[in-house]
This record gives structure tokens, sequence and C-alpha cells, in this order.
């Protein structure tokens, strides 16, 4: 990544932006977004796997929910541990160290023989992403020098990360039809062989120069803990209620060790997650308003993957190919978003896009039980998909940009973690709201409804939130640094 003689030591410091060669910066923005579409995939590209995963390992309808969560909670509650390694130890090794994991854990899923083995291999799986994924966003900042070209190839990770979201539905399908739901994990291990071998030819080592400072393992253990036991108590709610003591003690447990979480990182003199970082206003403001985003996203290809197959009854492909035009949405939206920007502003943008995105999902909440692919697919899905895509980019580099060099890594595993564990808690919360709204002997349509007004609700808080507590700057993404 730099002209410079590689060394291999985790205290050497950072290339120079000028340094970095055009052609070797992007071919390092291309392995950092094939990085991030791979992990990104795997949130939902099981999501039309799971009638076949039920019939073949005897899955619950709660052991299929935490096929999902096991991997997306893994996935956020050790993001902030593999950003900060990233600064300490180096983007290249962390970044082969979590694909490699992440590989690993693929081939033991595919091959698992009962459904304990399928959801232990996805929260490995989980805990490679969270490796991994800070740092693909750190290379793409480091790789590409501040202004017009670092929003473009921000814009491009966003675009490519939700491109991986979206695609999930027809690749899973894809190969559910043609070979069987193990490929949509098996079909990994070549791809991610792939990247490994491009990292290995083109990446640089690289470091903050702060290699001597200990990783903060109790932080990653209390925050995966805590989020991990919220999520299960949310879960609860669908079968128990919300006063039942088998769903108040973990979400009591889950906020009483996300407590000690904040406790430990304000005394520890190297914490996982410096409170710090959170008087900067436009780290603070942009990680909330991503997770909010995120918390919808995710719900909205797990409902109308479900809703196509179960109401309208498509197959795992044609549900998959239903959706392509909402994948594209997302693509063009998060492309688009690096040309609008100097325009608008990067807050108003934002804002714009959360506004769109909520006129999606308030127009997929009309879908009914004999709908159209025009009118409950295509048209809310392009503009829920194009509104998060164009209110992402945004956000992301509104974060990173105010971050310091020796913190790019962390604040890189913080936006992954908002958008992930919004989208592992919204999905969980989303759920319990579509299962409380469906009769008992009925449709599943009052249910899908109810989980989609409710992200229009959230999405509109977004907007609100984000336009008076994001910082406006207008010359974010134009041609002058950020």
């Amino acid at each position: 990544m730099t002209t410079m003689p590689q060394t291999d030591s985790v205290t050497s410091t950072s290339p120079t932006p000028s340094a970095i060669r055009p052609a070797r910066s992007w071919a390092v923005v291309a392995i950092a977004c094939a990085g991030q579409f791979l992990v990104v995939l795997d949130v939902s590209v099981v999501n039309v796997a799971l009638p076949s995963m039920r019939t073949d390992l005897g899955l619950s309808a709660v052991g299929l929910q935490w096929v999902l969560n096991a991997y997306a909670i893994a996935f956020a509650g050790f993001m902030l541990l593999g950003g900060r390694a990233a600064d300490l130890y180096g983007r290249k090794a962390m970044f082969l160290l979590g694909l490699g994991l992440f590989t690993a854990a693929s081939a033991v899923g595919g091959l698992a023989p009962e459904g304990a083995y399928l959801i232990g291999a996805r929260a490995v799986q989980g805990l490679g992403a969270a490796v991994l994924a800070p740092a693909t966003l750190t290379l793409v900042t480091d790789a590409v020098p501040a202004g017009a070209a670092r929003t473009r190839a921000i814009g491009t990770w966003t675009a490519v990360g939700a491109a991986g979201g979206a695609a999930g539905g027809f690749v899973g399908g894809l190969l559910v039809d043609l070979l069987s739901w193990r490929w949509v994990l098996l079909i990994n291990i070549p791809v991610g062989v792939l990247v490994l071998v491009g990292a290995l030819l083109w990446l640089r080592t690289t470091g903050t120069g702060t290699g001597r400072r200990r990783l903060d393992l109790p932080g990653a253990v209390l925050v995966t803990a805590g989020l991990a036991t919220l999520a299960y108590g949310i879960v609860q709610t669908e079968q128990e209620g919300w006063t039942a003591p088998a769903t108040l003690v973990p979400l009591l447990g889950g906020v009483f060790l996300l407590a000690v979480f904040l406790l430990v990182e304000a005394r520890t003199a190297a914490p996982l997650m410096p409170l710090k970082i959170f008087r900067t206003r436009a780290v603070a403001a942009a990680n909330v308003a991503i997770l909010l985003c995120g918390s919808t996203s995710f719900g909205m290809w797990f409902f109308m993957t479900t809703y196509a197959q179960n109401v309208l009854g498509y197959t795992p492909l044609q549900a998959g190919l239903a959706l392509v035009p909402s994948s594209l949405a997302v693509v063009l939206g998060s492309k688009a978003a690096p040309l609008l920007m100097p325009r608008t502003g990067a807050r108003n943008l934002a804002v714009v896009g959360a506004l769109l995105a909520a006129a999606g999902f308030a127009w997929q909440s009309t879908l009914t039980v004999d709908g159209t692919f025009l009118g409950t697919i295509l048209g809310p899905g392009i503009l829920m998909m194009a509104g998060l895509g164009l209110a992402t980019t945004p956000l992301a580099t509104l974060a990173t940009s105010s971050a310091s060099p020796s913190d790019a890594g962390l604040v890189s595993g913080l936006v992954n973690t908002s958008r992930t564990m919004g989208g592992a808690l919204g999905l969980a919360v989303l759920s319990t709201v579509a299962a409380a709204a469906t009769p008992h002997q009925g449709t599943l349509v009052p249910g899908y409804a109810a989980a989609f007004h409710v992200s229009t609700a959230i999405l509109l808080a977004a907007a609100v939130l984000m336009y008076f507590w994001l910082p406006n700057r207008r010359n974010e993404g134009g041609g002058r640094p950020a």
C-alpha cells in the first residue's frame, strides 16, 4: 500500500496517502470491499435457506432465529475489539486473521450434522467477521487521500456492503434451488481463499505505533455478553410476553452487563471503547443514526423474503430474483451519495435518504395476502433501499472523517457495530412485533404490516435526530480535504 520498503513490525506507521500509487490504492479498496461483501452477505444469505435448514436439521422456530442472531450478535459484539486490534497490530494482519477464521467457520457450518453445530459455526463466523470488517473500512480510508476521492471510495465500500446484504436473498435462493442449503455457507470457501490470496499480494503491513498496548478483553466479553443477553430477552418476549421472568431476567441482565461495560471502560487504562470518542458530535450522532437505520434494513430483507415465499408462494430463487431491483437500488443510492453531498451537505442528504426510506416502509406496510410484485415488492423495495443507500454513505463519512488516525480502526469498528447490532436488535424487536400482531390461526400479513409500521416510525425519528444533531458540512465529499 506504500512505495516505501515493507516492514513486519507492528509499530510501523500508517502510510501517507500521497505516497500510495493510485492503481495500488484502488486494488486495496477492491480487496477491502470484497471482504466487506462477504461478511455482510452472510447476515442475510441464510434467510431463504431457513425452511430447508429446519427440515434437514430439525431446528425449532427459536433455533432458526438463532441461526441469524448468533452471527449478528457475535459480529457486532466483538467488532469494537476487532477495530482496536486493527489499530494496534495492523490492518493487514487483522484482515487475514478475520477472513481465515470466517472461511474456516463457513466450512464447519456447511457440513454441520445438527443444529447446535450450525449455530456454533455461525457464532464463530460472526467472530471472524468482527475481526475482518473494521479493517476493511480502515484500509479504504488509509488507501485514498481525504476529500472527494476518499468519499467516492467510502461510497463504494458502502454500496458493496449494502449489496452484500441485498444480494443475500438472490444468492441464497439460487444455491438452495440448484444445490442445497449447505452451499449458502460452503460457497464462502473458494471466495474466501481467493480474497486471501489477493490480500497477501496487495496489502501492506500497517499499524499506528501503539502495538505495545493491551487489548481490552474484559470489555469485549462484557459488551458481547450484554448484547447477546439483551437480544435473547427480546426474542423471549415472542413466546413468554414482556412481564414473564423468562423475559425480564435476560433483559435486566443484558442492561446490567452493558452498564458494567461502561463502568469498566471509564476506569481502564486502555479501554476497548474510549468514551471520550462520543464527545465528538459527528461520531456520536452518526453512529446512533446508523444503528436506527440498520434496525430497519435487516428486518426488511427478512420480512420481504419470508413474505414472498410464505404468503405469495414464491420459490427461494423467485424470492431472491424479486429482490434484485431493491439490491440495485441500494447500490445506486450509495454511489449517488458522493455526487450529491457537495451540493446538499452530508447531514441534509442523510435526512432526505431516511425520509425516502420511511416513505418506502410506509408503502410496504400496506401489503396484502394477494399482493402483486409491482405494488408490494418492487415499488416499496426500491424506495426503501435507495433511501437507506443515500443515508448511509454521508453518515459513515461524517463519522470516519472526524476520527484521529490512532482511532481510525475503532471508529470503523463502531460504524460497523452500530449497523450490525442495530440490525440484530431490530430484527428481534420487529419479529416480536410481527408475532404479537399475527392472529393465532390467521395469515402472517397483519404481523408483517405492523413490523413495517414500526420501521417507518423508527426512520422518521432517525430523520429528526439527524437534522438537529448532525453537523452540516457542505464541503464533505467535495474537492477539499474533509
